[in-house]
């Protein structure tokens, strides 16, 4: 058998590095939850059983099972989407407009769990939609992504080395900063400033729904439409939410794809996953250039052989007569 390359050891021992990062990153992350939310948590279920307290010895003839049960019930159905507040919103969780947010959170993934299939026919259904629709969202936003690319990377790109004479990977650098900006700006830090006049948040609780949502995290703590706030605008404001869910997914995966364009990012993956062809990925976004700049160059002669043969073609004055003599 053949020894084992020095380049295979190296990725393999990259591997190991970054899998043992990755484990002391999750339990940084365990550690810093527990010791932020754990007291937090421990003082409400202290005042829980304070309140309860306090309201059967108020209430003696309120067996503390009968108190369980009608908050049992409570509870269920406030999991359902289904609220027994007073000032709670009348909204149905159901209706076209609020299922369509449902099928748009269900086909990126998001997945808030704040309006549930509750029948047997409706989770049956979900599935079965799930498992053809899930596949075809990610194959239509990757091929949207990937035509998108052309026009907001490669293009420009080529445009600023080609007529300010930089090189290929400093602008894709740049591109990829200005680009992330410009996301964050137009889907998290404007779009926060909306939430803030549509629910009852702060901005931090609007912009942390932003990333939560566009991320794909969806843990569901923070749900629109459900202030009662604009009551008239409900229907047309949880479409707007559905159509901002799909295309900051499109720009966040746009920014994604212009990050790991960057030759430094595919110099790590490559040490990772340990592909042969290392040097021919070292030079794809050359090559890409070359491709965008052959392109544009056609499109223009293009347009210059259009503009030519209509500078050719006779004018309805002209049309019939004998050509000029040399």
């Amino acid at each position: 058998m053949g020894e084992l390359s020095p380049c295979c050891g190296t990725n393999r021992s990259y591997f190991w590095k970054l899998l043992a990062c990755f484990v002391v990153y999750v339990l940084f992350g365990a550690v810093v939850f527990s010791a932020v939310e754990l007291p937090w948590e421990m003082k409400m279920r202290r005042e829980l059983d304070r309140m309860k307290s306090s309201f059967l010895l108020e209430h003696s003839c309120l067996l503390e099972e009968q108190l369980d049960a009608f908050l049992s019930t409570v509870l269920d159905a406030n999991n359902y989407g289904i609220s027994a507040l007073r000032n709670a919103s009348n909204d149905q969780n159901w209706d076209l407009p609020s299922s369509l947010f449902f099928v748009s959170t269900v086909l990126t993934t998001t997945g808030y769990g704040h309006s549930v299939p509750f029948t047997s026919g409706g989770k049956a259904f979900c599935m079965v939609y799930s498992i053809l629709g899930i596949p075809i969202t990610l194959l239509l936003l990757t091929s949207l992504v990937q035509r998108l690319m052309f026009y907001v990377y490669w293009a420009p790109i080529t445009y600023i080395h080609m007529q300010w004479g930089l090189s290929v990977n400093t602008v894709a650098r740049i591109h990829a900063v200005v680009t992330g900006l410009i996301v964050i700006g137009c889907f998290f830090l404007l779009p926060a400033l909306a939430f803030m006049n549509m629910e009852n948040w702060d901005y931090l609780q609007s912009l942390y729904y932003c990333f939560i949502s566009l991320s794909t995290i969806g843990l569901g703590d923070y749900l629109p439409g459900k202030s009662g706030r604009h009551p008239s605008l409900q229907h047309l404001y949880k479409i707007a939410i559905a159509c901002y869910l799909a295309v900051g997914l499109i720009a966040l995966l746009i920014v994604l794809e212009s990050f790991y364009e960057l030759r430094e990012l595919q110099r790590f993956v490559a040490l990772i996953m340990g592909r042969p062809d290392r040097e021919k990925q070292l030079h794809v976004m050359e090559k890409e250039v070359a491709i965008t700049a052959s392109k544009l160059e056609a499109e223009g002669l293009d347009d210059c052989g259009a503009e030519g043969r209509s500078a050719d073609e006779p004018t309805p004055e002209t049309a019939g007569q004998p050509p000029a003599k040399q």
